[in-house]
């Protein structure tokens, strides 16, 4: 939004009314909680507002509509509804979950009948869109960090122990929490920092037997902040991104790195080349490197400023906002030209 709109384009975003994650927000850690967004982005908060007129009037003057698939299915037909009725906008719909794959029942519920392209945040689930006849008119648009919030800081701050900012994974990946970085952490006996949500209790009480410090929440504008204060990080991929969909790194990797912090991850395959693992981040093929990686990162400092200048220079050689606004816009162009085309 920040990059579109320094570009001179007039950005809106609608958010369903009955929001899970507000109403969780809210409900959890009140008012203030849900006003820091317009605190931390004073250019954006006139330009997020709750859709509860209707849509004609959310979607007037629009040239370009990107619909997130976590919306309702009702929502996305009504809204591809209003294009096949001879709406002048591009219509997209943006696909940032594993849902193509490990519910495809849930997903043939949306209609996107009159949908322009589809924005797949790999290339592994673009072909999945590509097998249920999409084409050409599926595209791969990764996820990026926003380098004017992920950055270094800009002072040195006195850095101890890891940090790991996730979910738990609703049982997508809890073994691989506790294997690459619970029981590692535990052997190598460094500090371990947890920030994240949907934890369930049995899991809070476990990281308070390992003597882990888990502290809930946290905004993603405090992300770089937190980093800060730590020698490195860790990424730990849900098993569908590793066994049905690989090589797509989700955006925790991109920000990471974007703050100059070094990261070991648990394994996946980077079949995009969007790194270099070794040299961005260290990687573990199975459990038992993991505790080796977290004491030669703990014990290097060379290898920490490597790992962190390496990563950093190649987030903001490739993979910034920047970047996919201008992918974005491109898109965009193209599918205009080969549908005026075809109306020749």
């Amino acid at each position: 939004m920040r990059v579109l709109i320094a570009d001179g384009h007039d950005v809106r975003v609608m958010e369903p009314a009955q929001s899970w994650s507000r109403e969780n927000l809210l409900a959890e850690h009140g008012v203030q909680a849900h006003q820091s967004f317009a605190e931390q982005f004073p250019m954006l908060a006139d330009k997020v507002t709750i859709m509860d007129g209707e849509l004609d009037e959310a979607l007037d003057g629009a040239d370009v509509v990107l619909v997130h698939e976590w919306n309702e299915p009702a929502l996305v037909a009504e809204i591809g509804a209003k294009r096949a009725q001879g709406g002048r906008f591009t219509l997209l719909f943006h696909d940032t979950h594993h849902r193509m794959v490990s519910e495809p029942d849930a997903m043939a519920r949306y209609d996107l009948s009159a949908y322009d392209g589809v924005l797949a945040f790999g290339e592994a689930l673009s072909e999945a869109y590509r097998r249920y006849g999409w084409g050409e008119r599926v595209f791969t648009w990764h996820e990026a960090a926003d380098t004017d919030l992920f950055h270094p800081p800009e002072t040195a701050l006195s850095r101890d122990g890891a940090v790991w900012i996730g979910n738990w994974g609703d049982g997508e990946r809890s073994l691989e929490i506790r294997e690459y970085m619970l029981d590692p952490a535990g052997a190598v006996g460094v500090p371990l920092d947890i920030y994240g949500v949907r934890y369930p209790e049995e899991a809070k009480l476990e990281l308070a037997r390992r003597g882990i410090r888990y502290h809930g929440w946290a905004a993603n504008a405090r992300a770089p902040d937190i980093f800060a204060r730590h020698l490195f990080t860790m990424h730990v991929p849900r098993r569908f991104y590793v066994s049905h969909l690989p090589g797509i790194p989700t955006i925790r990797i991109f920000e990471a790195l974007a703050c100059g912090i070094p990261l070991i991850s648990a394994p996946w395959e980077d079949v995009e080349h969007l790194f270099s693992p070794g040299s961005d981040f260290l990687q573990a093929r199975t459990p038992s490197e993991m505790p080796s990686l977290m004491r030669d990162v703990i014990n290097d400092d060379a290898l920490r400023q490597a790992l962190a200048a390496r990563g950093l220079q190649t987030v903001q050689a490739r993979h910034s906002c920047a970047h996919r606004a201008q992918e974005l816009l491109a898109i965009v162009d193209g599918l205009r030209r080969t549908q005026a085309k075809a109306a020749a």
